[in-house]
C-alpha cells in the first residue's frame, strides 16, 4: 500500500527530477525539510515496491510505476489550487498547504468534478503544469526575469509557490501570470531591476526576479 507519505517523496522527486538526470539524497532532504537518514530509510522502501530506482552514491530516478503517482498527486494538487482560487475565493499565496492536505484524500471523482467546473485548465494559479488525466504533461522551459536582457518585454508565465510572503509581494504588485512586465534597467553589483507594468514603476530584488519566470518578446505586445 502506497501511503501519504510515500506519495510526498514521489511528488518531491518528481518536482527535483530533469529529465534522466538522478536526484540525490541530500536535495529530496532539502525539499522535504527532514532529515537524511529518514530519506535514506523511504527510499529502501520505495525502491522495494519499485516506484524509485537507487543508485548507491548516485541518487534515484522515478520508475514509470512512481511516475505515474507522483503526476497524479501533482495533478490532485494543481487543481486544488485553482480550484481554492477560482471558486472558494483563496488568495494563491494560501493555497499551498490547504492543497497539501488535500492531494491524497480526494477520489477520482472528486478530481474529475473539479476539472469539469474549472474547464479542465492546464495551469495551476502560479503558472505551473496541470498534468492530464493520462499523465502528459507539457512542460515548457522559461527564462527567469532576472535573465531579461533592459529595455525587453516578457509575459510572465509561472512564479514559485513556495513562499506565501513573496506571492503576496508579487500579487501587490501585479507580476502574475499573463502581466506583461518591461525591464527598463538593471543596477550594477547585483543591484535591483527597475521594472515598468502598464504605468507602474517597480524595483525589486534579483532574489524575487529569479523566483519569476517568463517569455520574452521582442517588443510591447499591442
Amino acid at each position: 500500500m502506497i501511503t501519504h507519505a510515500m506519495e510526498d517523496y514521489l511528488k518531491a522527486i518528481y518536482l527535483l527530477q530533469k529529465g534522466e538526470e538522478k536526484v540525490s539524497t541530500t536535495a529530496i532532504a532539502e525539499q522535504m525539510n527532514v532529515s537524511a537518514p529518514s530519506v535514506t530509510g523511504m527510499i529502501r522502501k520505495l525502491t522495494t515496491m519499485g516506484l524509485i530506482d537507487h543508485t548507491s552514491y548516485q541518487g534515484v530516478q522515478l520508475t514509470e510505476g512512481g511516475k505515474k503517482v507522483a503526476k497524479e498527486v501533482l495533478r490532485h494538487h494543481r487543481l486544488l489550487e485553482l480550484y481554492l482560487v477560482e471558486i472558494m475565493g483563496f488568495t494563491w499565496d494560501k493555497v499551498h498547504d490547504e492543497a497539501d492536505k488535500l492531494e491524497h484524500v480526494i477520489s477520482e471523482e472528486f478530481e474529475e468534478k473539479m476539472s469539469d467546473a474549472l474547464g479542465h485548465p492546464t495551469t495551476d494559479p502560479h503558472g505551473h503544469a496541470i498534468p492530464a488525466k493520462d499523465g502528459a504533461v507539457k512542460e515548457v522551459s522559461y527564462e527567469t526575469l532576472a535573465e531579461v536582457e533592459p529595455g525587453s518585454f516578457a509575459t510572465v508565465e509561472q512564479v514559485n509557490d513556495n513562499n506565501p510572503e513573496m506571492l503576496r509581494y508579487l500579487d501587490n504588485l501585479e507580476i502574475v501570470p499573463g502581466a506583461l512586465v518591461q525591464v527598463v534597467a538593471k543596477e550594477p553589483f547585483n543591484g535591483p531591476l527597475h521594472l515598468k507594468i502598464d504605468q507602474a514603476e517597480h524595483f525589486i530584488g534579483l532574489e524575487v526576479a529569479h523566483n519569476v519566470f517568463v517569455e520574452v518578446s521582442e517588443k510591447e505586445a499591442n
